[in-house]
């Protein structure tokens, strides 16, 4: 399947319109149709379901345009690639995936100096979940990422960061252990718990606590500790989570309290292991000057 034929469809599912896709793509409403017909003949199966003058994704568009927007993505990655060794130069995007830490800053710091240094380099940051990062750095569409141990993944380069970062539970004010200075494994005895969905923190907290999973009082799972800010606030349970992810927001309603026995674990910074354009060299080789033992 050809790039220009993915862009095509890319922008006509995205628009939703031929005509304003065809504008976009500075060709003819009737060329852009007949792709988008030629491209559904090819595959056996509609896209679209068109009503009037609006073209609305069917399941099998939803999937392609998930699938042309990372190749279009990588496509662009490469171009870049070989343009940037072309002109022999530091310049081009880094892209970065980021979970939520107190590591955060050391990305920031280490990007602001490589910028300024080098003022043709530019970054694009990517916050999410560790599954997305990781999958996105998997699939090249990332050139580096930041996670939070524990983590499982195979066939990358990895350098552990400086700053561990603390785990503990955020909970609401409003509850007694709110006055606690910490929590031990006895506290959370029928605690409502909000847990990562991530196996490895599941695993983190039965280690913890050194009890299965199963018997614990685990009312909800998340992804990322945004979405469950207003369940702690409202008592539905108390989160599983680091101090660097709720340091930097206002608790006025909830507190984070520590394990006891403590637990720490660090961010990583991962690449793939492969040949990269050479501003992630240099961004990598700045971290390793830093932080390598």
């Amino acid at each position: 399947m050809e790039i220009r034929l993915l862009r095509y469809f890319w922008t006509v599912a995205q628009e939703g319109n031929i005509s304003r896709a065809a504008k976009l793509l500075n060709i003819t409403q009737p060329t852009l149709s007949r792709q988008i017909r030629d491209l559904e003949n090819q595959l056996g199966m509609p896209l679209f379901h068109r009503e009037k003058n609006h073209l609305y994704l069917l399941p099998e568009g939803l999937f392609l345009k998930e699938r042309a927007e990372e190749i279009l993505e990588l496509n662009e990655k490469l171009e870049q690639a070989f343009l940037e060794k072309k002109n022999g130069q530091m310049e081009g995007m880094i892209s970065i995936g980021c979970v939520e830490a107190d590591n955060s800053d050391t990305v920031a710091m280490m990007l602001e100096e490589l910028v300024s240094d080098y003022p043709n380099v530019q970054f694009n940051i990517v916050t999410g979940t560790s599954e997305d990062i990781s999958d996105r750095l998997e699939k090249g569409l990332l050139d580096l990422a930041v996670l939070l141990e524990p983590v499982s993944l195979e066939n990358v380069k990895v350098l552990k960061l400086p700053r561990e970062e603390k785990w503990g539970f955020l909970v609401s004010k409003e509850l007694f252990i709110s006055r606690k200075d910490y929590l031990t494994p006895e506290d959370t005895i029928g605690l409502p718990i909000l847990c990562s969905s991530r196996k490895e923190v599941q695993q983190l907290l039965t280690n913890w606590t050194n009890t299965p999973l199963d018997t614990l009082n685990i009312v909800g799972n998340f992804n990322l500790l945004f979405n469950v800010f207003s369940l702690v606030e409202n008592k539905v349970g108390v989160a599983l989570t680091i101090e660097g992810s709720v340091t930097k927001r206002n608790l006025s309603s909830t507190e984070f309290i520590p394990m006891e026995p403590e637990v720490k674990t660090n961010c990583i910074l991962v690449w793939k292991d492969r040949i990269q354009a050479p501003a992630v060299q240099e961004l990598i080789s700045r971290f390793n000057h830093a932080f390598k033992a």
